[in-house]
């Protein structure tokens, strides 16, 4: 089999999220909340996030980091 044609597994979405600790803007204060956060979903899709997010209260901001997040790591 050649490892070269088939697809790479896709980063599981809340391992993405905290990848991008050392981003700017919103989407890296995501990361660095989500990385303080002993129960951040770490193999979370988008909606275990929102979840998560909204259980912890997080403000207006964090919600609209997360939808942009969420178009980066589909597109990526």
């Amino acid at each position: 089999m050649n490892f070269e044609d088939s697809p790479a597994e896709p980063v599981p979405f809340g391992r993405w999220v905290l990848q991008q600790i050392d981003r700017g803007g919103f989407i890296g204060e995501l990361a660095k909340a989500a990385k303080i956060d002993r129960a951040f979903p770490k193999d979370g899709s988008p909606e275990a996030v929102r979840k998560r997010l909204s259980e912890q209260g997080a403000d207006p901001d964090m919600h609209e980091a997360l939808d942009d997040a969420e178009l980066d790591w589909k597109a990526s």
